[in-house]
């Protein structure tokens, strides 16, 4: 049974607007805090100085204040904060003069009638400043024109990438076989081409993936003239890598559409496309999804080593087939008769690959970090 009920020990502070009442009472269960005609009733089961109790205690403050405290309560003690009805500066927080015993000042918030004085200044003077440096901010008059750019080329990019990855889903369950796709995969990595399953897949998408693709070179410039925050060097080395795979390697040369590469190349960079293109479109009005987030950030780890690796699997299959046709090569006019040979230019693009996907990589790491990572305290 709870014993009879005790007065706990409660300190205060005040400003020109607030007053501030702290309870020495942990563990605080059932609290009751009321004003009523400008009277502060508390009641609550706490621990206190007298053990585990029942305290409860009054105070009719000097001047009216708002009729709704806000509580706070830790395990050590419980926080009131009430507001003043006039902005002022009291001689005590009682009306009655002779200030109760379990009443003390809260010396670790204690400021004296001037020094809350000059918090305040220090306040006001802050907001002024904030104010003026939003005003010399000059408004965008392109500002609604530019949103509405950036949310319909997402929207554009976001079902484009939906249509290459729906279509490839469902041919890869219905002419797939089972399993086909493991198979398929191991057979790609040993750099054997397998069976025709797949072997229209590059005709079945590539319009789409040339119009995508195509569309992605805006990505640069929308870096390059600032209408996004994205770094220029992560894009350009995404965009002009995926386009040189698409247009030079597999557009140019009719004996690579039919390798089962090509699948794993559209299907790693549709996947991964169907949640960065979302993020940013909803980024556009102000919409954070916190699972969307955690895709946009996180399945990029192993789909863009996979993409990566599909496509250097591409490039070293090709390489015999220009080498053969003699494509791209470039013979100078020179005494010496001297050919720069393509393939020699795509062995030295596969070292560019995989520094660029130490690049990008690096890059997604820091942003997932950014966007993912602890959240840091701020400091008071």
């Amino acid at each position: 049974m709870a014993g009879p009920s005790l007065r706990p020990h409660v300190h205060w502070a005040q400003r020109h607007r607030e007053l501030f009442l702290r309870v020495d009472l942990s563990d605080v269960r059932n609290p009751d805090i009321t004003i009523t005609d400008n009277v502060l009733h508390f009641r609550a089961q706490g621990h206190g100085a007298k053990g585990d109790n029942i305290y409860e205690f009054e105070i009719e403050f000097l001047e009216p204040v708002e009729p709704k405290p806000v509580c706070r309560m830790t395990q050590r003690q419980l926080n009131i904060t009430v507001q003043k009805k006039e902005s002022n500066w009291w001689e005590r927080l009682t009306k009655q003069e002779k200030r109760p015993l379990f009443l003390a000042p809260d010396f670790d918030r204690w400021l004296d009638e001037s020094d809350a004085e000059m918090e305040l200044k220090e306040k006001e003077e802050e907001k002024i400043n904030k104010m003026k440096i939003e005003s010399r901010v000059p408004k965008d008059p392109f500002k609604h024109l530019k949103k509405g750019y950036l949310i319909m080329y997402n929207l554009v990019q976001f079902l484009g990438f939906s249509w290459i990855f729906v279509n490839m889903t469902v041919r890869l369950f219905i002419l797939g076989k089972g399993n086909m796709a493991i198979h398929l995969f191991s057979k790609m990595v040993g750099f054997l081409c397998l069976t025709d399953s797949f072997y229209d897949t590059f005709h079945t998408i590539s319009d789409m993936m040339y119009f995508c693709q195509t569309l992605a070179l805006m990505e640069i410039m929308n870096s390059l003239i600032g209408l996004v925050r994205s770094p220029l060097i992560p894009s350009v080395v995404q965009v002009f890598g995926r386009n040189f795979v698409l247009f030079v390697i597999l557009g140019s040369l009719e004996e690579m559409q039919s390798k089962p590469v090509v699948f794993f190349i559209f299907y790693f960079w549709s996947i991964t496309e169907l949640f960065r293109y979302p993020y940013y479109m909803l980024s556009c009005i102000g919409i954070e999804w916190k699972p969307l987030t955690w895709l946009r950030y996180t399945v990029w780890i192993p789909l863009y080593p996979l993409g990566s690796l599909a496509e250097a699997v591409c490039i070293v299959q090709s390489i015999p087939i220009f080498s053969e046709t003699g494509k791209f090569s470039l013979g100078l006019p020179n005494p010496l008769n001297v050919t720069i040979q393509f393939p020699f230019v795509l062995q030295i693009y596969l070292i560019a690959l995989f520094l660029g996907v130490f690049v990008n990589f690096r890059h997604l790491y820091k942003q997932r970090k950014q966007h993912l990572g602890p959240k840091k305290r701020k400091m008071k």
